[in-house]
Order: C-alpha cells, then structure tokens, then sequence
C-alpha cells in the first residue's frame, strides 16, 4: 500500500528537499505541498493525503492551529500529523501532540529515519523522543498556564493492566519492550495499548503519553 504525504512548509527549498527524500521509497508518494497551514488543511482533505509532515512555523495559520483543524475533523480521521522542528525541544511541539500530532522529527533527521518516521506514524504508531518527551511535558507542567489538566479520574476506565501498559508507553517503551517487562506476547501488549486509545477517546499514543503525565500517572523524571 502506498502511503500518500503532504508537505507543509513555508520554505520551497525545503519542501524540494524532502519531495527528493520521500520519492526514493517505493512505499511513499508525495500528493501536495502547501506553504501556509490554511492550505495544509485544504490539501489534507482533496489529496487524501495519509501522513502530513507539517513545519510549525508557518504563515496565515501556523502549524499548530492546522494540526488542530485537521485532527478534529471526522472526515480526516486517518490523517497523521508528523511535526518537523528545527529544535527537538521546542515547547511548541508538545502543544502540537496535545492538539493531536503524532509525533515529532527533527530537521536534522537522516533521510533514512525520515521515510521510518512516516511510515510509522502512517502505521497508527507515535514517532517520540522518550528523553525529548519528558523533558517538553516536565517545562509544560510547570508552566504559569499549562492550559485545562485532565483529572486522573479519567484513567477509571482502564483495567489495572492497562494503567501498566500506559505507563510503559509514557516512558518510551515500544510494544516488543512493554511486552518483554511484563511477560506478555507483542500481539498483547499492542491489544492492550490499543485498548487503552479506544477508552480514552485518543487517536494514537502520542496522546496516550500526554494524558499519562497530565494526569500524574508518570511523572518527570520516571524511569520505570
């Protein structure tokens, strides 16, 4: 199956240069660039694109309100949103995962962890930096306005193997490594991290990991 990206990126050169990239992979297919996110929106939509590589710094309507727009829509439900940022550690990037990104790339990704890093996120996983992560959501949490924290009551509805499993999960943990820590096949690890996004009302484990820390069940600085 041929999975369709849309370049979002105000500079031409840029997008240029990751067309070139991604049309070495027989898999991917570059279907529209857009240089504003207003036209990323757009674009998601008539390409019927299935990854976005979207730039956060963008004219019109930056990166992050297009993020939005495109993961709140029902009719773009398949979408996935890989944020690409100059700085790993951009705060901007962990507001992108709460408005529904995927996950995030650094510019500074080769071209081999590029083509991965779609075909991840095209694959329903999240593209994070553990180290990354923890240090973005640890400068969120303690920020003056950290913005509405979903209350831990929310995590009731898990069963207590899949409060483990979110845990792992927020700390970097991939399917094989939740399932090698807990005894478990692969194929059950993923049913239960599965699980826990349809109960949680969340599209990927990107947001699993924002919720796991917001609602306190990993803290900054856990290292499982």
């Amino acid at each position: 199956m041929t999975i369709r990206v849309l370049l979002a990126d105000d500079q031409a050169l840029i997008r240029t240069g990751l067309r070139g990239i991604i049309e070495t992979a027989p898999d991917l297919e570059v279907v529209g660039e857009a240089d504003t996110g207003r036209d990323a929106v757009r674009l998601a939509r008539s390409a019927r694109a299935d990854v976005v590589l979207m730039d956060i710094r963008m004219p019109d309507l930056d990166g992050l309100q297009a993020t939005r727009l495109i993961t709140a829509d029902d009719d773009l439900a398949g979408v996935r949103v890989l944020i690409l940022t100059t700085f790993e550690l951009d705060e901007y990037v962990l507001l992108a995962l709460r408005a529904g990104a995927s996950g995030f790339l650094g510019k500074g990704a080769t071209p081999a962890e590029l083509i991965e890093g779609i075909r991840t996120v095209a694959d329903g996983d999240a593209l994070l930096s553990a180290r990354a992560t923890q240090t973005l959501i640890a400068r969120f949490l303690t920020s003056a306005d950290p913005g509405p924290q979903p209350n831990a009551a929310v995590l009731d509805v898990l069963t207590d193997r899949e409060r483990e499993v979110l845990a792992l999960v927020a700390l970097g943990l991939s399917n094989e490594e939740i399932a090698t820590r807990l005894f478990l096949a692969p194929s059950t690890a993923k049913t239960h991290v599965n699980r826990a996004m349809t109960k949680l009302g969340v599209r990927d484990r990107a947001q699993l990991v924002v919720i796991a820390y917001q609602t306190g069940l990993v803290r900054p600085g856990d290292t499982g």
